[in-house]
């Protein structure tokens, strides 16, 4: 795996992954016109990391899932270089059929055998996790 980072100007930078995908890159949150920021470039890994992991294991599961979507909160150091403190993975669902056990067990599969960006950012920072589970008929 490789990727390359540009410089575009100012504090805009645009990254390439080896397979042929651009991200642009930003500086400040409040003040990124170009792009996200590394940070929140890295929060969104970890959603799209475990939520890929969990939607297969559902779908496997036959689980009738209609929406789903992850929420990510984060707390950074007030120090530099303001690392993750503490995040919050919320895991937000909208199924007919899902239960929060079954939910639970494809959570902690993606948490603990599966998703290596949670496995890399657990041994830097506290990682909780909720799960909100909306029924449909």
């Amino acid at each position: 795996m490789k990727t390359t980072t540009n410089w575009i100007e100012n504090l805009h930078l645009e990254g390439e992954t080896d397979t042929g995908h651009t991200v642009p890159m930003d500086s400040n949150p409040l003040d990124a016109t170009y792009g996200p920021t590394p940070k929140e470039l890295v929060l969104q890994g970890l959603a799209g990391c475990t939520m890929m992991d969990v939607i297969s294991i559902l779908k496997k599961q036959r689980k009738n899932i209609e929406k789903f979507f992850i929420d990510v909160d984060a707390e950074l150091a007030t120090e530099h270089p303001k690392v993750f403190t503490k995040i919050n993975v919320g895991y937000n669902f909208i199924s007919s059929d899902l239960d929060e056990e079954t939910a639970r067990k494809a959570i902690e599969l993606s948490r603990e055998t599966y998703c290596a960006i949670y496995n890399m950012l657990k041994k830097a920072t506290e990682i909780s996790y909720t799960i909100n589970i909306k029924r449909t008929e």
